[in-house]
Formats: C-alpha cells, sequence, structure tokens
C-alpha cells in the first residue's frame, strides 16, 4: 500500500508487542517471524528514503503477559497504542479485527483474497513438464521433469540461488498462504514450514533444522479420473459392494495420492459423503469433499470427530505412525469404508505394517482390498480373507491356527499367507509355500542328513545369517525341509532373536523356513522333564510352566495388547487373552529368554499398549 503512494507522508506505528512476538518466533524457528523481520526491514528502508515516517511504541510485554497471550493480553496491547494515538488500526487477524471495531477503532482488515493472485515468484521455475522444483542457497536451481513413468533431475540455470532471493520468495509463500482460501501453513516448527497452495506443496528448511536455506516445491503434473486406470470396474465393484476396507500401497511418488484422491472424487460424485484425513492437506479434491488435518496435534482427535459426522467413505492420506493404524483400524470396525495409502514395497509390507500394529485376528476385517501401484499404474488387486487352517507346506510342522490369506483379485491364485509362529509374525509368498509342499516332510537320519545337498545350502545360509549376531560357532540342526533348530552361545541368543522377535524374523522370512534359536548350555545336557509350576512374579502377575507351555497370567489386563518387558527391557508384544493369559511355547526363543532374565532377578512387567 506504501509503494501505491496510498500511505505517501504517513507516520507507520509499530508497536513493541509486535516486536517482541516476531522475535520470538524467529527464535523458535519458525519461518513467519523471519517473514515479519523482513517486512519491518523493507519499512525501516523506505523511512530512510523519506516515504514515510515509522514509529515504534509501546513497553514489551512481560512474561506474565506473554503466558496470558493466548487470552488476548498482547493483543490488547497492540490496541491501546492504536487508541492511545488515534490511529488507523491495520490487521489480519479476524478476532483482532472484531475487537477494535467494537472499541471504535478505525480498523482496515487484510481478508483473505477471493479471485486472482498476482503468479508467485517461485512459478517462474515451473513449466508444463516440471513435478518438483529443488533451491538451495549457494547451488543452482534443479527441477525434476518428465512424467511418473520416467522423470529427469535437470539443472535450471546455472547461477546459484542466493540467501536474499529465497528469503523473498519465502515471504510471499507465506503471505500468499494467509490471503489466499486455497492456502494452509500445514507444519511450523523449528527450521521447517510447510505451506500447501492449491495444488502445490512448498516445504521452507532453514538451520539448525539444514546446514542452508532450502525451498522445495512439489505438484501434481496430471489430473486423473478413476476411469482412467485399466482396473477401475475393480476397484469401483470393491466400493460400492461390501469390501470398503481399501489400502492403496506403493513406494513414494508412485501415484498413490493421485489414485486416492480419484477414488474419493468418484465416491463424492456417486452419492456418498466423503470426508478425508491429511497431515498435511494434499489431496485435490472437489470443494464438497472437506478434508480434514490432525486436531490440536492428533489424528485421534478429528478420528471423534468424523465418528459424530458419520461419513460414508473416510480417505486417509497416508498412514505412517501407529496412532494412524490404530485409528484406521477403530473407525473400519465402527462401520466407516475407510480408504488407506501406506508408503510400501510390496503389498505384503504394507499389510504387515497392519499386523505388527492390530489385533491379528480382525485384520481382514479392516483391510478387505490391497491396490498395488507404481508408476502411476495399479499393477495388481489383492484380496484379503480369513481363516483357521494350518498354513500351506506347514503340514506336520503347526497346528490349526488363524491365517490370513492374500489372493491375486484377477486369477484367484495364493500370493502370500500372513500367520502368527511362536509370537512372531511371518509372512511366506507361494512360491515358497509351493516348493514346500511338493517335498514330503520327514525326520531324515544324520546318515540321510549327510547326503543331502540341498539341507547342506541351506545350512550355510542359516549359518551366514545368525553370524551376524554371534562371533561364536553356530551349530545348525535340520529337523526337515521347513524347520532347523540353531545352537549358539547363551549370551548371544538375545541379540539373535532381537527386540520383539525382530531380527529372527526378519531370518525366517528370507530363508523361508521355521528356526528354532537355543543356548547352547540347552545342546549340552539334556533339558530334563519338569512338571507345571507356578510362579508368583508379584502385582498380580504370575507364571505357570508345564512341559510344553509357558502361559503369563494377569486377569486385570485381560483383552488387552501389552508390551512385555524385564526390567527395563522390552521383550515383546502380546495379546492377552479373555482369561487374562499370554500362552508361549515353552522351548520358543522369547520364553527360553523370558525365563532366563527371570532367574537373573530381573522384574517382569505388562504394560498396555
Amino acid at each position: 500500500m506504501i509503494k501505491t503512494g496510498e500511505y505517501n507522508g504517513a507516520t507507520i506505528i509499530i508497536p513493541e508487542a509486535v516486536i517482541a512476538e516476531l522475535e520470538a518466533q524467529a527464535n523458535q524457528g519458525r519461518e513467519i517471524g523471519f517473514s515479519g523481520l523482513t517486512e519491518l526491514q523493507a519499512l525501516c528502508k523506505l523511512a530512510e528514503e523519506g516515504t514515510i515516517e515509522l514509529k515504534f511504541v509501546g513497553v514489551r510485554p512481560t512474561l506474565e503477559q506473554v503466558k496470558l497471550a493466548s487470552g488476548g493480553e498482547i493483543d490488547a496491547l497492540i490496541r491501546n497504542v492504536a487508541i492511545e494515538h488515534s490511529a488507523r488500526f491495520i490487521t489480519s487477524d479476524i478476532v483482532q479485527a472484531e475487537v477494535a471495531k467494537a472499541k471504535g477503532l478505525d480498523v482496515i482488515y487484510l481478508k483473505p483474497q477471493i479471485g486472482d493472485f498476482t503468479p508467485l515468484g517461485i512459478d517462474q521455475f515451473f513449466d508444463e513438464r516440471t513435478i518438483a522444483v529443488y533451491l538451495k542457497e549457494r547451488v543452482p536451481p534443479v527441477a525434476k521433469k518428465g512424467t511418473i513413468n520416467e522423470m529427469q533431475l535437470i539443472r535450471i540455470r546455472d547461477q546459484p540461488a542466493t540467501d536474499y532471493e529465497l528469503k523473498s520468495l519465502a515471504q510471499e509463500i507465506l503471505e500468499r498462504a494467509k490471503r489466499d482460501p486455497d492456502g494452509f501453513i500445514e507444519v511450523e516448527k523449528r527450521g521447517i514450514t510447510v505451506v500447501q497452495i492449491g495444488s502445490m506443496r512448498i516445504a521452507i528448511a532453514r538451520r539448525p533444522f539444514s546446514d542452508g536455506m532450502e525451498i522445495t516445491a512439489v505438484r501434481p503434473i496430471v489430473d486423473m479420473t478413476l476411469d482412467n486406470y485399466r482396473k477401475a470396474n475393480v476397484i469401483k465393484n470393491r466400493l460400492t459392494g461390501e469390501k470398503r476396507g481399501l489400502l492403496i500401497a506403493g513406494p513414494p511418488g508412485a501415484g498413490k495420492t493421485t489414485l486416492a484422491q480419484s477414488v474419493a472424487t468418484y465416491l463424492a460424485d456417486n452419492g456418498f459423503v466423503v470426508k478425508t484425513m491429511e497431515a498435511p492437506r494434499e489431496l485435490q479434491v472437489p470443494d464438497h469433499i472437506t478434508q480434514y488435518t490432525m486436531l490440536e496435534g492428533s489424528m485421534e482427535n478429528t478420528a471423534d470427530v468424523l465418528m459424530l459426522v458419520r461419513p460414508d467413505y473416510v480417505v486417509f492420506d497416508e498412514l505412517r505412525k501407529n496412532e494412524d493404524f490404530r485409528v484406521f483400524a477403530d473407525m473400519r470396525l465402527a462401520g466407516i469404508g475407510m480408504v488407506g495409502v501406506v508408503h510400501a514395497i510390496g503389498a505384503h509390507d504394507a499389510l504387515q505394517r497392519f499386523s505388527d500394529r492390530v489385533d491379528f485376528g480382525v485384520l481382514p476385517q479392516i483391510v478387505n482390498t490391497i491396490i498395488f501401484v507404481d508408476k502411476g499404474e495399479i499393477l495388481k488387486v489383492y484380496d484379503v480373507e480369513f481363516t483357521i487352517k494350518v498354513p500351506e507346506g506347514m503340514a506336520g510342522e503347526m497346528h490349526l491356527r488363524p491365517v490370513t490369506m492374500v489372493r491375486n483379485y484377477e486369477t484367484g491364485d495364493l500370493a502370500f499367507e500372513i500367520f502368527k509362529y511362536e509370537g512372531e509374525t511371518i509372512v511366506i509368498s507361494a512360491p515358497a509355500q509351493l516348493a514346500q509342499v511338493e517335498t514330503p516332510l520327514k525326520i531324515p537320519t544324520a546318515e540321510k542328513e549327510e547326503e543331502s545337498s540341498g539341507w547342506k545350502i541351506t545350512e550355510r545360509e542359516i549359518q551366514r545369517e545368525i553370524g551376524r549376531y554371534t562371533d561364536g560357532a553356530v551349530d545348525v540342526r535340520m529337523l526337515s525341509d521347513s524347520k532347523a533348530v540353531v545352537y549358539i552361545d547363551d549370551k548371544d541368543v538375545p541379540a539373535a532373536i532381537g527386540k520383539g522377535g525382530k531380527n529372527i524374523a526378519a531370518i525366517v522370512n528370507k530363508v523361508g523356513m521355521g528356526i528354532d534359536i537355543r543356548p547352547r548350555s540347552e545342546a549340552e545336557k539334556p533339558q530334563q522333564a519338569q512338571a507345571e509350576e507356578e510362579l508368583q512374579l508379584g502385582g498380580g502377575i504370575k507364571i505357570r510352566v508345564d512341559k510344553k507351555q509357558l502361559a503369563i497370567i494377569s486377569p486385570e489386563q485381560a483383552g488387552k495388547i501389552v508390551d512385555v518387558f524385564a526390567g527395563k527391557e522390552y521383550l515383546f508384544t502380546a495379546t492377552v487373552n479373555e482369561t487374562g493369559e499370554i500362552h508361549l511355547g515353552k522351548n520358543s526363543t522369547i520364553a527360553q529368554e523370558m525365563l532366563k532374565r527371570y532367574n537373573q532377578g530381573d522384574i517382569i512387567k505388562l504394560r498396555p499398549v
């Protein structure tokens, strides 16, 4: 307004409370504080040129007033300056503007602008083929161009970006975010600000979060409807039928979000009430689809509101944190149709991320369909089913147990199975299962074991994988084509098992067979059969041990998911059944480790998740 001549020769009054607020924001690393200070510096320059007179008036707020800032204490200080000088009051804060009007002040409210905006400075780096632009001080700007199937990183210009240039762009971006109805400041933390303006997502990073000022801007280059996808009819049938738990999986940049917004638009156009849950909000959807973000920093709070709103479908963009998966599961089990987006390199990875966070038995009720996307195309659609059976290829090794089966929707062929084995989540793909089925399960003699070249290869592979966690010898004893017992030094057992059985589960998945890790002391002296005994642990927790099974008894935790600790060290996570018990195989690695820790004097504790 000053540059257009509207306020030539005017006296601009800046309350000291404003300076204090901007200084505090800048000290916290918030971009909006730096942007405000840049604006003040521009005003000082205009004052030096004689265009305006600039005054700093009032007092800095006290510590007590800062504590009461949320109640309007600092805003009152700013208004008082305008009252004392009978000055025109300019603000972009709607509450401040309304209170100032009520006080009788002459107010100019800089409301959100409706209508066309002038192009942003960062728009000069984009053309119709540009997907993302990367600007960093002292580095020539580069851009990612092409299509989702084929992208190249190209230098835009040879001249490096300067700190002043990036600060100017950042200030313009923040001002647009505040004035544009389609603009949001999604994340603002020390050293990083993430802004969404229309379809463009912009991240502004500065020290100390980054080693230099950087601006990254990303925007979609394709606007697709659901009908543009080859398998659109399959997805439509799922969405309008009873199977309303849809998971869209794929690697970063594969086109998951584009598909999710196509699904949301299709549902909204076909008579469904659709809402979204996003952090940050980046789906480009019609205005009649309301986009929600985290309420008071939590998606759980957002879910509580959506339960009252009662939509037909919720699109949850990017499941990452444990809370996200629990919220998705809770809303789906409440009967709301859910479409989730998750980063994964395969359908089994996406489902396993769920299985580690929600009750295994209800997994197929939460996720009925998995859509795997890569390079902007739907590669495969999977059905998720649940049954009680012996896992394929494990006959003779296991009893009946809950198994989640994932089938290729188009062919009906089994892709992989997920089940729990000795407290660990095991994923076995169909090719491994078929190989196991073709080979009869049998316990060979030592002589036949020597003659089995296939077993020798498997032994060496197991020795190599387990050897990463132990310096001592690794003795592998093959019991069958799908089962092996491994003896290692007692002190190396915890490292081989890993936190929550993570290491051994990874090895089992890699070699495609069951592995039972045991301390070498067991091999040196045969175990004597033990009668059932019960150990009191205190705190209402007991351990019952018989010949085959170890049970942790805690009636107070019945029906809950708990973390089991030995002293301060996490051992594993399990679900306490309705009778208040957790059952483990007595000779399982986790049970043996827990008994060992108990005998060493560690206190066994259960903590609800």
